[in-house]
């Protein structure tokens, strides 16, 4: 648990990064909203969490799922969002699994290789140079 209220706070690079991205071009944003933003930020998370926390508890679980936060923004009138973040997650998992079969590619590729590499040694085809002189 957090040890204070400010604790609580996303960073603020986070904050003024989203702000920056959401305003046009030259907009200027006083500290005192940024901090307002912050901190409605930061009320709205632990909220979301709150409630999506309650779906899972009543499910008997202790993880919360994308499911229960689905639930949690329902139950907070928020139901216009799911769509959108449901499709956001779908991309996010996608792009997840690409990256993964990507790297699975390169080290298998990379594998290929070596054994090539130790059987052209093996056969006298490559010759190994110490570098000692």
């Amino acid at each position: 648990m957090a040890e204070s209220a400010d604790d609580l706070n996303l960073p603020n690079a986070v904050i003024g990064r989203i702000i920056k991205e959401a305003l046009p071009p030259n907009t200027n944003v006083s500290k005192e909203s940024r901090l307002a933003i912050s901190k409605a930020a930061s009320v709205f998370v632990l909220y979301c969490t709150s409630c999506a926390n309650q779906f899972a508890l009543d499910q008997k679980r202790k993880t919360l799922k994308d499911i229960d936060i689905f639930n949690a923004l329902e139950e907070m009138e928020l139901d216009s969002f799911v769509p959108e973040l449901k499709s956001a997650l779908e991309k996010f998992k996608v792009a997840k699994n690409e990256k993964k079969k990507a790297k699975e590619a390169a080290n298998q590729s990379e594998t290929v290789h070596v054994e090539a590499m130790d059987e052209s040694i093996k056969n006298g085809e490559v010759e190994v140079v110490n570098g000692d002189h």
